[in-house]
């Protein structure tokens, strides 16, 4: 959320938690606070969104940035976030981190442990949302904060746990059947089917759908009612 969209409001009856970008891929202050605020209109939990700083590429573009680094540009984001939510008499949460980011410190452990001391350094009472079964999550509990691992509705996986990349054809699931699907399979059976059509065990505590999805809030008002349902 907070990524410039025009759906942001219209997602929102439908969902829990947002994830809201924090200037550095998209948005801006005065973005960050109307979201905000549709989020205390909707009581939707409130999660900052940082990301590598690259608007160019909305934040999907890996760079090699060392940890130190990494740790700085995240803590400023949840900073700043944290600072509107205040001044809001709203309540930050979780932080999630968006795209690259998201993914390298899924694999990356040095990586996951600058977010995860980052994350920490602003508020120790901060949830963390990572990659099930990722680095993220390992890191995150290593240094004492509670996490979500979280899953996806709208992308698909790899046999190694990793999220197809964007560069390939079938890396988003843009069926409505199909992302219900997978979600289902995952909350009730516990693991999910790879491109590969391998099946692999996933823990399911918070799902993913992306707000910039051309069928995002289709997606989220069905997996709200199936959800509620089964």
């Amino acid at each position: 959320m907070g990524e410039g969209m025009v759906n942001d409001e219209a997602i929102m009856p439908y969902i829990t938690s947002a994830n809201i970008a924090c200037g550095y891929h998209a948005g801006d202050e005065d973005i960050m606070k109307r979201t905000v605020e549709l989020c205390l209109k909707y009581n939707v939990a409130i999660g900052a969104h940082p990301s590598y700083f690259d608007h160019e590429n909305f934040g999907r573009s890996e760079i090699d940035l060392p940890p130190g680094q990494v740790y700085t540009l995240v803590k400023k984001q949840i900073q700043l976030l944290k600072e509107i939510t205040e001044e809001s008499k709203a309540l930050l949460q979780h932080v999630k981190p968006h795209g690259a980011l998201y993914n390298r410190s899924a694999k990356d452990v040095l990586i996951a442990k600058a977010i995860a001391v980052a994350v920490k350094d602003v508020d120790k009472d901060l949830v963390l949302f990572g990659l099930s079964g990722s680095h993220s999550i390992e890191e995150a509990k290593k240094v004492g904060l509670k996490t979500k691992s979280e899953v996806f509705a709208d992308r698909t996986y790899r046999d190694d746990g990793s999220l197809t990349p964007r560069t390939q054809s079938n890396a988003l699931i843009e069926e409505e059947e199909k992302s219900i699907q997978q979600v289902l399979q995952i909350v009730h059976e516990g693991f999910v089917t790879t491109v590969s059509g391998k099946s692999i065990s996933i823990i399911a505590e918070t799902i993913c759908i992306h707000g910039d999805g051309k069928n995002a809030v289709q997606f989220a008002k069905r997996l709200n009612e199936v959800l509620k349902v089964k």
